[in-house]
């Protein structure tokens, strides 16, 4: 995972596999995004093609960190194949799933 700035709002850009393992490694990374105050964090999913539960799991509990502190979780650029995950497991309703990077910023607004 890269961690990119762009107009005060942190980009996470993932990497093809969200899974138990990488999910583990991310973890912290994002957890210490979550203590610094980061308000505003975009998740680029234009590489991901695949999404385990556990992948599932580290978003949820983000998102729930990023509110607790007034913040907030966008998604973007979800292949198919992923946001059929997202669908399936019932938490579309749970963040802002935008189309492209420019889609999110502006959901900012």
């Amino acid at each position: 995972m890269e961690i990119r700035t762009i107009d005060g709002f942190r980009l996470a850009l993932l990497d093809t596999r969200l899974d138990a393992y990488v999910a583990k490694e991310i973890g912290p990374t994002l957890d210490d995004l979550c203590r610094q105050g980061v308000k505003k964090l975009l998740f680029d999913f234009s590489r991901t093609e695949y999404i385990s539960s556990a992948g599932l799991r580290l978003l949820i509990s983000t998102e729930k960190k990023m509110q607790e502190s007034g913040g907030r979780c966008i998604l973007f650029s979800l292949q198919p194949n992923v946001r059929r995950v997202f669908e399936m497991a019932g938490i579309t309703h749970l963040f802002p799933i935008c189309d492209s990077e420019e889609e999110a910023l502006k959901s900012f607004g």
